[in-house]
């Protein structure tokens, strides 16, 4: 027998990466497309790099605001789905008892055996309750700053993300060079953003980040090609 001690591994902050994925691709992806939509169109950096930051500074405050109001959504869910749990224990006893014993026996529990649970977990109401907004209902209780912290995260990543495709103009001569080493950049930062992504979560890495890098160009080159058809 082994004596190495196994350590399980398991990814808990989801909420976190799921924010940072969110913001993080919107922001490589979005001022990418529009700065490589410009370079076509215009001849001057600094109309590139102002409408650079406006879209930014707008797409963080989009973004930030739409994760903001997903976490309040999320919130205000589970408490309205507790208040209705809890008044079903008060009210509908042993219809709740009857749904944890459904639960538990579609993990092969026994008649006595799913009788004895019930009747022992509905004697902390509470407990009960949490039990039943998790297994009958698959809800989480929220972190209760989780729409904050979403918006930060969101807006952070976002900027993070939209500054550095959007660099390369600062210190290039015109839009065409500009894109040359934005789309170098930004490739770079898609592939090695997929990368870690995909080795967080548990995915194909190298698939992953060249999954995030073409979905990130196509954007970028679709932009492209319409501002130079149109110009």
């Amino acid at each position: 027998m082994s004596d190495t001690i196994y350590q399980e591994q398991h990814l808990k902050s989801s909420d976190f990466i799921t924010d940072v994925v969110i913001g993080m691709s919107d922001g490589l992806t979005v001022p990418f497309a529009l700065a490589a939509g410009l370079s076509g169109a215009v001849h001057d950096n600094g109309i590139v790099i102002t409408a650079g930051i406006a879209e930014i500074v707008a797409g963080c405050i989009a973004m930030g605001l739409g994760g903001y109001l997903a976490g309040k959504t999320e919130q205000e869910h589970y408490e309205s789905e507790l208040k209705r749990e809890y008044f079903e224990v008060d009210n509908y006893h042993q219809k709740e008892i009857d749904e944890v014993k459904e639960i538990f026996a579609d993990y092969g529990i026994d008649e006595a055996g799913q009788t004895l649970i019930a009747n022992q977990l509905a004697k902390d109401k509470k407990k009960w309750v949490d039990f039943m907004m998790k297994f009958e209902l698959g809800l989480e209780e929220p972190h209760p700053k989780r729409a904050r912290n979403s918006a930060l995260t969101i807006g952070v990543a976002y900027f993070i993300g939209g500054l550095l495709p959007l660099s390369a103009y600062f210190f290039t001569s015109n839009p065409q060079d500009g894109l040359l080493v934005s789309a170098i950049i930004t490739t770079l930062c898609l592939f090695v953003f997929g990368y870690f992504k995909s080795k967080v979560t548990g995915q194909p890495k190298i698939k992953g980040a060249l999954k995030v890098t073409a979905i990130g160009l196509i954007a970028a080159a679709a932009a492209f090609s319409i501002a130079k058809f149109i110009s």
